[in-house]
This record gives C-alpha cells, structure tokens and sequence, in this order.
C-alpha cells in the first residue's frame, strides 16, 4: 500500500489551520488559531517568538507538514516554514507577499488556507526577510522625508544616496547618510525575533539583521569612529530645565557603552550645577574646583597620571565613563573662570578621547565663552516647549552675532519630548527653526524612568529612548 493511502483511496490531507501571530519589544503578543487567540506574556522579544515558533510546531504536528508562516515583529514582516520538530526556515516569497509587504499595512501572520502537500522547505533560505516602513527616530532637519525607506541591502550592494536619488526619485535621508559612510557590518541578526529564531534552531537558520537593527549598527559605526585626537562636545541652552544635563549623560553613556570607556561628562557650571545629583555617587564628593586645587600639587612630580584622577572623577561602572561634579558645597564660594577652565581641559584632555561638557546658564561667563571657544561640536538641546526653545534660539542668535557662524551652522539640535504626547505645531515649528540654522535636527522621546531628576539609570530606560539617543551620538560624532 502507497504510503499516504488505504483501501478506500488517498487519505485526506489534514485540514490546515488560519494562524496568524505578532510579537513585540515588552516580550509580549499573540497567536490567533482560526480566530481564537492565545496570548503570550513573556521577559523578552526572543522568548515570546520561540513559544510562538514551538506553538505553531505542534500545529504543523497536528496537520503532519509544515506550515508556512509570515511574522511581523518590531522590525517587518517575514517568511517562515515550521516544521512539525521545531525546524524553522525560512520560506519562499510571492508576488502577493512583496507587494503586501512593501505597499501598506499587513497581517502579523498569515497562512494559505490549503498548501500544496508538496511544500518543501528551500535548501538556501534567503537571509534577508520583507521589512515594512519605518519611521527613523531621528532625521536631518533641512531634508524633507523620503516617501518609502532605504532598501536594507548588504554593504557590497548599498546604493550611494545620488544614485539612489537617480534610479528611485527617492530623496536620500540621514539612514542613507549615514550608512554610506559606515556600513553596516554583516553576520546574522542578534536581536529582536531574528536572534530568537537563530537560537531555537541552533544557528541551522541565521537571518540576516532587521531594518531596525541595521540601523542600530550604523549608528554603532559613526559612533565608534576612530577620532583623529580628543574631542569636546559642549551642551548648550542658558534655561534651566532644558534637559542639557540629561543629553549630557545620555550622550556619555552612549559614548561610553559604544567606544569602551574612556569618556567624561563634565559640570561646567561656574557656581553648582546638578551632573554630579544625577550621576551614580562614589565614596568621595571632590568635584572640579577640588581638582582644579589640585593640579600644582599633582603637576609638582612633572606629570598627571590617570591614576591621580580617580579621587575626583567620579566612575559610571556600568556605563563606562566618567563624571567630573561642579562645586556641590553650599558654603562655597568658588567660581571656575576661563583660565581655570583651559588648565582643567588641558589635563584631562590627555586622558579622555571624548569630554561631553555641560554648561551653565549664564552665557556671559567667562568659562562658558572658554568651553565655547574650544569646542569641537556644540549640542543646543531644547524641550518641545515654547519657552526652553526660545532660550536655545537666543543662544545661537548670539552665538552668530559674536562671530561664531560656522559653529552654529555645524552645531546639531536635540529635542527632547517633555510629555509623551507633543504640540506636534510646536515641534513642527521647531524642527523648520533650527533646522535651517544647525546641520541635523534629532527628536529624543519622553522616557518616565527621568521624570524623577534621580540618577539616571541607563538600563531602566525604554529600548526607543537607548535608540534615540545612539542615534543622536552617532550624529554628533560625525561632527566630530
């Protein structure tokens, strides 16, 4: 007897079930069979897309074949066949899936109603799945937005950002700029669903990373760029509650997390300003003008050492980078000046690649010139708010009525979202403002883990805000 039948002819084949399933960022998302939907609540992205990927396993059990798949995650949509053991590859696309994929919105999965019997997983699955739209956190200001995104090609195959102009029609963006000038590196995914998928089948089916990993990783490159000596960035608004001493740390961190260390978030407040309360505390409280002290004392022996410093800065373990804290003494009467603010720089320049530098709120104060003059990229950080923004407009205005034109039009704009909901007039308002005065303008979202004005806790912030703000860094480093 033929396999598949009996005496009364072919067996019929099992009846496939309508499945369809997302997976989100939280660990979270559902699976619905023929409409009756199970949820799955789990820690990570990964592990919610390897109980899903087990749970249309034993379906593909129930129906004896595989069933082909297409998951949305985080990143797109994509093809997958699962097989009744758990084996996952990666199926075929056809017309129908490209044209669902690339021109709106798409079920998170969905199957045919009634395969061919004959479906046969290919024996080289093709690395990269269909991505749908996404949003880029953060765009240059002066270029108008592009109406689909940039193909997620490998780096041998990206298109230049003219070419792309030429054969497309396509306006290139600050993606394209930037992966132009670091690729993105190859190898397989390593977050998100794509990793969970290359873990359950033990690396036999790798896909290549998603658009949002892509990229991730090119802005990991600009950030990690080699640097031709040390570099200062200065974090400018003269407003209080502008968020500078927020992008200050976050810009370090990321600094920090990307190049290994070597990186310092430094108050240059002339009086007291507030790094030091937000950073994690150590067990000494000296700060910049107690450093400052002590420069003829450590210079006596003809040297600074790295190790000398250790008493004043103050280590972000988890971060990798550094805080140096302004005057934190209620008593004190101490001001750091121009002069004291270039024999600071001077030493610790020698031993930090980059020094993220906030400033005070008197921009008439002579170490707030210095730090200007020496600066090799200035941030203007702003809220989506009437009144922070104005004060960051006035400080350029200013900037460039006292001959620093060429600084403001390199100077890169950071707005920070308040609320988690934005006047989206306002913000457009912004956007067109600084936009056409600085090279790049880059949204950063509201994060609840800052409301507090706690130390801020690099790992308690949403996976979006950590994006943002690489994507930020990757922009300031390209100015550097």
């Amino acid at each position: 007897m033929t396999e598949g039948t009996d005496d009364r002819g072919p067996a019929t084949p099992a009846r496939v079930p309508e499945i369809t399933a997302e997976v989100r960022d939280d660990g979270t998302g559902e699976i619905s069979v023929d409409g009756v939907v199970e949820r799955v609540q789990l820690a990570t992205l990964a592990e919610a897309g390897a109980a899903i990927t087990a749970r249309v396993a034993e379906l593909a059990g129930e129906t004896g074949r595989p069933l082909p798949v297409k998951v949305r995650d985080p990143d797109g949509v994509w093809s997958l066949l699962i097989h009744p053991d758990g084996v996952v590859d990666e199926a075929p696309e056809d017309e129908d899936d490209e044209v669902a994929a690339t021109s709106g919105p798409v079920p998170a999965v969905t199957t045919d109603s009634a395969p061919s019997p004959a479906v046969t997983p290919p024996t080289t699955p093709a690395p990269t799945p269909p991505t749908t739209t996404a949003t880029p956190v953060v765009e240059a200001a002066a270029t108008p937005p592009a109406s689909a995104p940039a193909p997620s090609t490998p780096p041998a195959t990206r298109t230049r950002s003219s070419d792309k102009a030429r054969d497309t029609g396509q306006l290139p963006t600050l993606d394209d700029l930037l992966a132009a000038r670091h690729p993105v590196s190859g190898g397989p995914a390593e977050h998100g669903w794509r990793a969970g998928v290359r873990r359950v089948t033990f690396g036999t089916i790798a896909p290549g990373p998603g658009r949002v990993e892509q990229r991730r990783r090119v802005a990991s490159a600009s950030v990690r760029r080699t640097l031709d000596g040390p570099k200062t960035v200065v974090i400018i608004n003269p407003k209080g509650g502008a968020h500078k001493t927020t992008a200050t740390m976050l810009l370090a961190a990321t600094f920090g997390l990307q190049r290994g260390g070597y990186t310092l978030a430094w108050d240059n407040n002339e009086t007291r300003g507030t790094l030091g309360w937000r950073s994690s505390h150590t067990d000494h409280t000296n700060t910049a003008v107690d450093l400052l002290s002590a420069l003829p004392r450590l210079s006596a022996r003809g040297t600074v050492r790295i190790g000398d410093l250790d008493q004043y800065v103050r280590t972000q373990p988890t971060e990798q980078f550094d805080v140096l804290a302004s005057d934190e003494s209620s008593a004190s009467v101490s001001n750091v000046d121009a002069a004291s603010f270039r024999s600071l720089h001077t030493v610790l320049s020698q031993f930090y690649r980059v020094l993220v530098i906030d400033t005070g709120n008197n921009m008439r104060a002579s170490n707030w010139q210095a730090a200007v003059a020496l600066a090799d990229q200035i941030v203007v950080v702003s809220t989506i708010r009437e009144d922070t923004a104005q004060s960051a407009a006035w400080a350029l205005d200013s900037l460039r009525a006292s001959g620093r034109e060429e600084a403001v039009r390199k100077a890169v704009t950071v707005l920070s979202a308040p609320e988690p909901k934005v006047d989206k007039d306002l913000r457009g308002r912004l956007r067109s403002h600084f936009g056409a005065l600085t090279r790049a303008v880059i949204e950063v979202p509201h994060d609840k883990s800052l409301v507090s004005g706690g130390p801020i806790d690099y790992d308690a912030l949403h996976p979006r805000t950590r994006d943002a703000w690489l994507k930020a860094t990757a922009v300031v480093a390209d100015g550097l």
